[in-house]
């Protein structure tokens, strides 16, 4: 049986719960993890500046996601160090990858390098290899810049209007023509879950990005958040994530995954500190015509954080797949 060409866009944990469940269906599926080239803090940032690297982290942890080792490669390559102060707050994992870049002058055969290493099920793509840095435009026309500041959400009052990415050595910024084969030739593309403005938009700020997924024929999925986040989407209804993503994508998103249950009262109260709540969506919104909205149970819920579960995510992405094949069936019977 053919697998289903699935290409998955985002960063940070979302990306790496997603990548984690769709892992366990790589009989099924081929595929293929974009990944934001944004990231600015922490050892990353660090490599980043001190280096003059692409910031290594989302792609170590996409690569890890993608290995039938990974719980025992979480434990060892994202292990910080402690003692040493030159290496205090990296990881094993950026060490080993920030050493392939260095010693292959490629960032597409450190990755290749690093993917044979770890036996990975799928290929993890950078969505651009150009440098840049990402500039938020909040409400009152004031800029940050960098990832890591905007992720600071809680010192700041103005919530974000926009994000775009502003290139370090050229003109425009250039997608990765792997990423775009791959968007081309994709049976499905699925956006999220991610933080909205740090993780998923960054991808979607490179314009060819969009154009690609404009004339692809994939169906286009998003797994819409569980919670808004302080500052950045403080407030928002998931029609304003499905529609703040439209607007740059220039085109509708096909459907829509959608958490339907409560998480627990502690869960609440706890986010409800840090400025966020549950994200909620209209069954009967008449905006969300020509959509299809996918309710279920897909929360992991700890005593006091919410994310979504890998392995109940994955399945509803198959239920699609197999949906897909029925209508396939249909047209061809």
């Amino acid at each position: 049986m053919e697998k289903v060409k699935i290409v998955t866009i985002g960063g940070g944990s979302g990306q790496f719960i997603l990548l984690s469940g769709l892992r366990e269906k790589a009989d099924f599926f081929d595929i293929t993890s974009i990944v934001s080239m944004a990231d600015s803090g922490g050892s990353s940032g660090r490599l980043r500046s001190e280096l003059g690297i692409l910031p290594p982290g989302d792609i170590l942890k996409c690569l890890i996601a993608l290995s039938p080792n990974c719980d025992v490669l979480k434990s060892i390559l994202l292990k910080r160090f402690k003692n040493n102060m030159r290496l205090k707050e990296h990881n094993a994992g950026n060490m080993l990858l920030c050493m392939l870049f260095q010693y292959s002058d490629d960032i597409y055969q450190a990755i290749e390098t690093l993917s044979e290493l770890l036996e990975i099920k799928g290929k993890v793509c950078p969505v651009t290899t150009d440098k840049a840095t990402l500039v938020a435009e909040l409400a009152n026309g004031e800029r940050v810049f960098g990832e890591s500041s905007i992720d600071l959400s809680h010192y700041r009052s103005e919530i974000i209007k926009d994000v775009y990415l502003v290139p370090h050595h050229k003109k425009n910024i250039s997608a990765n023509p792997d990423v775009l084969k791959y968007i081309k030739q994709a049976d499905m593309i699925v956006i999220g879950p991610g933080d909205l403005y740090t993780s998923i938009l960054p991808n979607l700020a490179v314009p060819e990005i969009c154009d690609a997924i404009r004339g692809s024929s994939a169906t286009l999925v998003y797994v819409l958040n569980l919670m808004t986040k302080a500052n950045e989407t403080f407030g928002f209804k998931g029609y304003d994530f499905i529609y703040k993503i439209e607007q740059y994508l220039g085109t509708k998103i096909n459907k829509i995954i959608v958490n339907s249950k409560n998480p627990g009262a502690e869960v609440l109260m706890y986010y409800k500190l840090k400025q966020a709540e549950s994200v909620n969506i209209d069954r009967d919104d008449p905006r969300l015509k020509e959509r299809k909205i996918y309710f279920g149970d897909i929360i992991n819920e700890s005593k006091k954080s919410l994310t979504h579960d890998y392995k109940k995510l994955a399945n509803i992405i198959y239920s699609l797949f197999n949906e897909k094949k029925e209508n396939i069936l249909q047209k061809t019977g």
